[in-house]
């Protein structure tokens, strides 16, 4: 008999509702929200992004979970690895008693059948999914339906003899999930870009070649088994991984149609080119809802919240910092005084303590959050605002 696979949830949704919004609402929030999505206390304003937090998949991600843990109160439920990216989400989750697989201590090789696996939002390589279900786990699958949807289109491209270039990095959990998918049909090919830049040496291969060597140096973690730049880059697709930077996806999309209609002409550019939309709305929603505050909107900085390891937070502070000092912080303790902010800069790996960041009188902040940051956060971070423009301030 196969393994048990839950897709869509655990029929438990009233029954954790509670405790959900308990761990993760904000009736501050809601409030601002009511006001036009701006706060003002004092000499402090805040103004809102109108869209930030917990998308739809994130919010289903983090339901089942609990809907897991409450309908096997007896069985050892395990994630396999963080279901999105934010500490303060994926501890609350260890405190219901969930196990990471990742964690020091744990190991695949200890599950057994009468074990319960969550697969997270960004879902999980084919390798690893035949592992869980070779050992007869029950299964509670909570990817979002937007990976799914750039899953199907990978599968698409592989099925037609095109090669999929993700634009995504290839570390990450959910673009390692996308490729596994692009090899389903035993036939598929794979090459993962990170940005413009190695964007453009891929196209510069395909217009006119080169030494296949030296590109494969080049994307030696970042291509399928047997990549052949010669015979891969003669027709390809694009997708992406859901939480990058929108409108550079779409820009990388346009870079190779024009490769391929600069090497084989515009009579072939049907049939060697694919482009599918598998840009996921609700981050699109948010990186356009920050340019729109900042477009909108006179402030004097912006503090975006998020796991550092969130792609769609990064992405969201690399917006920001275009236009004005942006302080990515991954949660409100982040905000240590009036003079002091420990945060993460754009392209650092660590944090570093920022001085002087807090403006003396009259203040305007541009406030938003990753997909994976739920409204308490928020919440806490106006109080802690509000705390030190007005109390600790001039």
């Amino acid at each position: 008999m196969p393994p048990l696979i839950f897709r869509k949830g655990l029929d438990l949704k009233h029954e954790v509702a509670g405790v959900l919004a308990e761990s993760y609402h904000s009736d501050l929030v809601d409030a601002v929200k009511e006001a036009g999505f701006r706060y003002q206390s004092g000499r402090l304003t805040i103004h809102l992004a109108r869209e930030f937090g917990f998308c739809y998949g994130v919010d289903r991600a983090v339901d089942y979970a609990y809907q897991a843990r409450r309908r096997f109160p007896h069985r050892q439920v395990y994630l396999t690895g963080e279901i999105i990216h934010n500490p303060h989400v994926n501890d609350q989750l260890r405190s219901q008693g969930i196990r990471f697989l990742s964690d020091p201590g744990q190991s695949l090789d200890r599950l057994t059948p009468d074990d319960v696996v969550i697969l997270p939002a960004f879902g999980v390589t084919l390798e690893l999914l035949a592992e869980l279900q070779g050992r007869g786990c029950t299964l509670v699958d909570t990817t979002c339906g937007s990976v799914l949807n750039v899953w199907k289109n990978v599968t698409r491209y592989a099925s037609e003899g095109f090669t999929s270039v993700i634009h995504g990095k290839y570390w990450h959990e959910e673009t390692r999930a996308t490729a596994s998918q692009a090899l389903l049909t035993g036939r598929g090919r794979y090459l993962v870009v990170l940005n413009r830049e190695e964007a453009a040496v891929a196209c510069d291969y395909l217009r006119t070649g080169g030494s296949a060597e030296a590109f494969l140096r080049r994307f030696e973690r970042a291509v399928s088994p047997g990549f052949d730049p010669d015979r891969d880059l003669q027709r390809v697709g694009c997708a992406n991984q859901t939480t990058m930077l929108s409108s550079e996806s779409l820009e990388i999309g346009e870079m190779f149609r024009a490769a391929v209609r600069d090497r084989y002409g515009e009579a072939e550019l049907a049939t060697r080119f694919r482009a599918f939309d598998t840009i996921c709305s609700a981050t699109q929603d948010r990186q356009d809802a920050v340019i729109e505050l900042l477009a909108g909107r006179k402030v004097d900085l912006m503090i975006v919240i998020g796991g550092f390891n969130s792609s769609n937070t990064y992405n969201l502070a690399r917006i920001c910092a275009r236009e004005l000092s942006t302080y990515h912080i991954a949660d409100p303790d982040g905000l240590v005084s009036a003079t002091e902010i420990r945060h993460k800069p754009l392209n650092e790996q660590r944090e570093v303590i920022t001085g002087g960041w807090l403006p003396d009188g009259t203040v305007a902040v541009g406030l938003t959050s990753g997909a994976s940051t739920p409204d308490n956060l928020v919440g806490a971070a106006i109080r802690r605002l509000d705390e030190l423009a007005n109390l600790a301030g001039p």
